[in-house]
Formats: structure tokens, C-alpha cells, sequence
């Protein structure tokens, strides 16, 4: 492989000299600010492309190098740098002679083919999207086999106009299938150059095009709502009549038990009936009747740090999550997403927002709003106030000294306040000045173990996380904190699950978090989980790192023993991650029973609806899920949901899943067929 990127190289090298050299730039836009770029220098058949972003004080960083054929298709393409946080991308792909070789931070692999198939890239740009296109619009029926697995499909949907600084640019807007759970939107001009595509890091445009970012995300955005309203309609299951579950168990998160077979009945909304004799309530021809076979119903879950798109209210209902707290997104979008859920012309959870402030500076976030002052600083306080926003979320770049007059406004307007720690300040601080809540166990522990002066607007929040594996817990400025959140109430919000994705991610392996879910999931997913995230995993550093797992669980457990209320969320936008953070709350030592009161009934006993929500009782709102093991007993059996109910309409998982590409995790429970009693006279 090495000799093969060598004579690559070289081949650029005198291709560049040898053919006209053409750049094309694409601007990273993100909340309406650039953030990154994209510089591709096609020479040929050669392209070079350097990638960038920083926002919040990471993005990914590399270099690439491919060589296409008269197909569009690479037979060469390496991909070095870093990632989003900062870990080693060491990419390379090479084709020639009927034999193929692959390695990524997933795997690497050969096949053996008369004609090259399309290499997904492990660590992509948004360049890689726009060769994607151009291949499958040569390719037969515009789809083609993908390396390592899985095909690819083509579908253009439509044309448009973007216009800025007086010009405008004509484009087809095409829809990429088979790699993802989602569609890739790509926008190509008359040359078939990329012109503008949406993915994680924001919105890329043409250079001189940063003027049409919006309407590229909003073009998007309208394909998405269309896509995603179609598959409502098919998979959301509405019935005009009472809805019957029998032949079931319910747990009750208020007592910790689960109590003997029973039936529950749902009409218009609500939960009419829960009662432990069924066979004097026998089933009528006007019902809707599921048999339980014996299974569990639970309360619907809840994602207590997310920060919703438009599709992920797929993976969160698929997963039993039926209700999720906002913690900072784009604020036009959140508001329309909520009123479209509520509306039921997208499938998703009950979104509680909360209203994201951030300081100015080079490592800002850019979402909510970003504060240039204390005066604006209050005055967004007082915009998510009037738009109901449950709490205001600090981020890292806030000047610690603007945090008391921020917290004392959103008390004045009712809200509570949460966060990160800012940079430079400290957990014991921010509790003195207003906060209710901390934001990831990272950013509470980060207090007992940084040396002064250091930068948590950097990746160095997580990374120094390794610092906890030798830390004491009964040292005195630990206990100082504890103390301290125990008088005040402080609530913790630890993101457990995504701390520890992070911590343990190896390249090539299937970390412990993703070994349930990861062969159920389409390439592009399963491949992005079996890689490093951190820099540098050295035998030492993965042994804290490691450690710093197990820390962080003491630390939950700890904080848990000393009656802190502990909110479960996950940093994410899939129900997966929710499982698996109540999974960690439980292998730090928490009863089961306790953890899911933690993820059902305390979420809304702290939104204030537990009159509402929370249990499965008669009155109350149908959100509630049907597994077919008792979760008190194995915590896992959360993970294989066989019915989903959310404000009463019936949602089965295995269908949401088949949709979106992932493989089922279970059957729905029988439905049975009725027949009309005959009339008596």
C-alpha cells in the first residue's frame, strides 16, 4: 500500500505540471457564519482537496488525494489528518488489476472485480459527496455497488436557482440513498461541479455563494419535510377507536415494580383503563387488540440532552424515547420542528427547548445566540423567556463574569439555568451564580483535575478527562463541590454515553457501547463507530482513558448515594444512545428499577407534568413502549421495543426501522381480528 501511494504521488505530481490545474472552493456555513472550507485542485484525472473546520472549538482537519477513471470513479483516493476531535484519520483506497484494497479507521479489506466499485470514505468531506454524484450519474440506472458493502442510488428531485451578490447559479439537486439512514442532498451545476450540500458540519456553497447558504439549507430542509411527512403517513397508525393491549405487565416507575398481567386500553390521547381482571372487560368488534404475550409496558423514555434534526424524531420513537429536552439548536428551526411534531405532520418526541447562549470568540458554537455583551446576553434571556423556553443553557466562551446577571434574569422569568462550565471558571462558581444544573459529567469533573489557565473551548474538555483515573474522590475539593450541589440542589445532566463513545473508541474495533446496535446499521453509521475519536491513544493513555470510564461511574454512583438528581441524556440524536446511557447508570450500580424511574417519571416530575406524563395510569397521556422482557431484571431488554405509543398513536419499530435501513431488533406483537357478535333480541 505504501509503495502504491507513492507512485500516486508521483503521478500527481507530473500531472499537475503535464494538464491544466482548475479550484474550486466551497464555504462551510454554520448558523449563518463560516466556519470551514473545502479547496479541491483538479489536475486530470488527479484531485487534491483540503478540508477544514472549526466550530466550537473542533471540526475535522485533512488532506485528500484521488485519482478518477473515465467513469468518474476512484481507483485511488487517500484521506490524512484529524477528525472532529482531534483524532488520526489515516484513510488510503487503491483499485487497478481486478483487485481492490481498503483501509479506514473501521477495517480494512480487498475484494477482487473486473471494474471498480464506489468507495464509501470513512472520514469524508462534502467534496467526496460531489464525486459520489457524478459516478452514479455515469453508472447504469444511476446506482452502483459500494466498497466495503452496500449500493448506492441516484435520484434527482429537482432544479433551482441560488443567487447571491447579484449572481445567480443554476442547480440539480439530487438525493444520495443506501450509505445512511437519511438521504445525502447534493446540489451540481451545468459542469456537474458541487455547488452546495448540508451534512453535520454545516452547509458547503460555492465560494462567492455564501449569500445562498440558506437557501441551500432551506432547500433541504423542504426535501426533507417532504420525505419525512411521507414516511409519517405511512408509519404513523392512528385509530378511531379504543386501542387494547393485553397479556401485559406494567412497571411503575413511582414504586419500582412491575406489576401482574394486565390490560391497558388508550382512546383519543389518553390511557382509559389499566385493570388486573381483562376477562371481565372481553374485547369488543370496535377495538383495535394487541396481544402483549406476556411482555412489559414502560412509560416512555426520555433524552434529557438532544439537540433534535428533523429526522431523528425516527430513531428516538423507534427506540421508545417519546420525549426529549432541546439542549440548543437553531432557533427558527427548533420552533418550526416542535410545531410540525405537535402537529403530527413529522413523527418525533415532545421537544422541551432550552435557549443556547455563547460568548463571542475564535471557538465559538455557532447555534442559538452568540452574546457580544452582558446587555444582549439578557436580552436573548428575555427572548427564549417570551417563547417559553423551559431553561437557558450557558456555553463554553460565555464570560464568566456576565453568568450572574443572565442567571438572575432567567430566574426573574421563571426558567432554570444550565450548562457548561465556561471557560476559566469553575463548577463551584457557577452553582454560586445561578446555575440549577451542570451539563456532562466531563464539565463537572474537569473542575477537580485542570490547572489553571487551561482552555476547555478546546477538545482538552474531553481529553483531559484521562486526568480522572487517579483522582481521589474523597479529596477535600471533591467533596467541597458534592457538598455544595447537595445544599443548593444542583441537578446533573451527565451525557455518560457519549463520554464514554468517546473515551474508548479504537480504530478498527466495535467498542462496547456500539455492540449491540452496530450490525444492524447501514454502512456509513457502522463504519463512523469503529474508529478513534481522542488523539494519540498511546497503551498508556487508553489505560486512563479507561480508567476514566470507570471513574466517571464512580462518580455517578457517588453523586446518586448522595440523593443528586441525575437527568440521563446522551449528547445525540438516537435512541441508541439513550439505551445505552441507562445501561451505564446501571453498571455504575444503580438499581434498575431506579434508573428507569430516572428516564420515565423524574424527567417529568422535573418539566412539572408529572400530572400528565411519566406513568401508565388511567387519565394520563398513552406514551408508554411494549418489550418483551422484564427491563427491572436485564436494563438491556429496553433495547427491542415491539410497539411504540406517543399521545396515543401506535407506532410499530420494526417498520420506522426498515424505512430508514436498519435491521429490526424486534416483531410487533399480534393483532387480532375481531368478528361482529351477533345482535340480540
Amino acid at each position: 500500500m505504501k509503495s502504491t501511494l507513492a507512485v500516486l504521488a508521483l503521478a500527481l505530481a507530473s500531472s499537475i505540471h503535464a494538464q491544466p490545474v482548475t479550484t474550486q472552493k466551497l464555504i462551510i456555513v454554520g448558523n449563518g457564519e463560516a466556519v470551514g472550507s473545502v479547496v479541491a485542485t483538479t489536475s486530470g484525472d488527479h484531485v487534491t482537496v483540503d478540508y477544514a473546520v472549526s466550530n466550537n472549538g473542533r471540526g475535522p482537519r485533512h488532506h485528500e488525494a484521488l485519482v478518477l477513471n473515465d467513469r468518474a470513479l476512484p481507483v485511488a483516493w487517500s484521506v490524512k489528518g484529524t477528525s472532529l476531535m482531534g483524532g488520526a484519520v489515516d484513510e488510503d483506497f487503491h483499485w487497478a488489476d481486478g483487485h481492490a484494497q481498503w483501509k479506514s479507521q473501521a477495517e480494512q479489506g480487498e475484494s477482487t472485480a473486473a471494474a471498480p466499485a464506489l468507495y464509501v470514505l470513512n472520514d469524508t468531506s462534502p467534496w467526496a459527496y460531489g464525486v459520489y454524484a457524478r459516478a452514479l450519474l455515469k453508472a447504469p440506472k444511476q446506482s452502483l455497488g459500494t466498497w466495503p458493502s452496500g449500493n448506492m442510488k441516484l435520484e434527482k428531485l429537482q432544479s433551482t436557482d441560488l443567487t447571491a451578490n447579484g449572481h445567480t447559479l443554476h442547480a440539480d439537486v439530487y438525493a444520495i440513498t443506501g450509505i445512511d439512514t437519511k438521504p445525502l442532498y447534493v446540489f451540481l451545476d451545468s459542469k456537474q461541479r458541487l455547488v452546495g450540500t448540508v451534512d453535520g458540519q454545516g452547509t458547503a456553497v460555492l465560494d462567492g455563494y455564501e449569500g445562498a447558504a440558506k437557501q441551500v439549507a432551506d432547500v433541504v430542509a423542504s426535501l426533507e419535510d417532504q420525505r419525512l411527512r411521507s414516511l409519517g403517513a405511512k408509519l404513523a397508525h392512528n385509530y378511531d377507536r379504543p386501542v387494547r393491549i393485553k397479556n401485559v405487565h406494567v412497571f411503575d416507575p413511582a414504586t419500582g415494580k412491575v406489576g401482574p398481567l394486565q390490560t391497558v386500553i388508550t382512546f383519543d390521547h389518553h390511557i382509559t383503563y389499566v385493570g388486573n381482571d381483562p376477562d371481565k372487560l372481553p374485547p369488543t368488534e370496535d377495538q383495535v387488540v394487541f396481544d402483549g404475550q406476556g411482555g412489559v409496558l414502560v412509560p416512555g423514555l426520555h433524552d434529557m440532552h438532544s439537540h433534535a434534526t428533523s429526522d431523528s424524531g425516527l430513531n428516538y420513537i423507534a427506540a421508545g424515547v417519546t420525549s426529549a429536552r432541546d439542549m440548543g439548536n437553531v432557533n427558527s428551526f427548533l420552533q418550526t420542528l416542535r410545531a410540525r411534531i405537535d402537529a403530527g405532520e413529522l413523527i418525533g418526541p415532545r421537544i422541551v427547548p432550552n435557549g443556547f447562549l455563547e460568548g463571542r470568540s475564535p471557538y465559538s458554537a455557532h447555534t442559538g445566540f452568540i452574546t457580544d455583551s452582558v446587555e444582549d446576553a439578557v436580552r436573548d434571556v428575555d427572548w427564549y423567556a417570551d417563547r417559553g423556553y423551559f431553561q437557558i443553557k450557558i456555553y463554553n466562551s460565555m464570560n464568566p463574569d456576565w453568568v450572574p446577571a443572565i442567571a438572575a434574569e432567567a430566574h426573574r422569568r421563571g426558567m432554570r439555568v444550565t450548562g457548561h462550565v465556561p471557560a476559566f471558571d469553575t463548577p463551584d462558581r457557577v452553582i454560586h451564580d445561578g446555575y440549577d444544573e451542570i451539563a456532562h459529567i466531563n464539565q463537572l469533573a474537569l473542575g477537580w483535575v485542570l490547572k489553571p489557565g487551561e482552555d476547555t473551548r478546546t477538545p482538552l474538555r474531553l481529553t483531559a478527562l484521562a486526568r480522572l483515573a487517579s483522582l481521589d474522590l474523597n479529596a477535600p475539593n471533591v467533596r467541597a463541590t458534592i457538598d455544595l450541589m447537595v445544599a443548593r440542589h444542583i441537578v446533573l445532566d451527565p451525557t455518560m454515553s457519549i463520554v464514554e463513545r468517546l473515551l474508548v473508541s479504537r480504530a478498527g474495533e466495535t467498542p462496547e457501547p456500539e455492540a449491540a446496535v452496530i450490525d444492524h446499521m447501514p454502512i456509513s453509521y457502522s463504519r463512523y463507530r469503529k474508529r478513534t475519536f481522542v488523539p494519540a491513544p498511546t497503551p498508556e493513555l487508553t489505560a486512563q482513558y479507561n480508567g476514566a470510564v470507570q471513574k466517571s461511574l464512580d462518580i455517578l454512583k457517588l453523586l446518586h448515594d448522595k440523593g443528586i438528581r441525575l437527568m440521563p441524556g446522551t449528547d445525540d440524536t438516537n435512541g441508541f444512545s439513550v439505551h445505552r446511557e441507562l445501561e451505564l447508570y446501571v453498571k455504575a450500580g444503580i438499581p434498575p428499577a431506579e434508573v428507569l424511574r430516572m428516564a420515565t417519571l423524574g424527567p417529568e416530575e422535573y418539566f412539572g407534568r408529572a400530572d400528565r406524563l411519566g406513568t401508565i395510569e388511567r387519565g394520563k397521556l398513552a406514551d408508554f413502549f411494549l418489550v418483551a422482557q422484564d427491563p427491572t431484571a436485564n436494563i438491556s431488554a429496553i433495547r427491542a421495543p415491539r410497539l411504540v405509543m406517543k399521545d396515543g398513536t401506535v407506532f410499530f419499530p420494526s417498520e420506522i426501522y426498515g424505512a430508514i435501513g436498519v435491521k429490526p431488533f424486534a416483531e410487533p406483537p399480534p393483532q387480532e381480528q375481531l368478528v361482529a357478535k351477533p345482535s340480540v333480541h
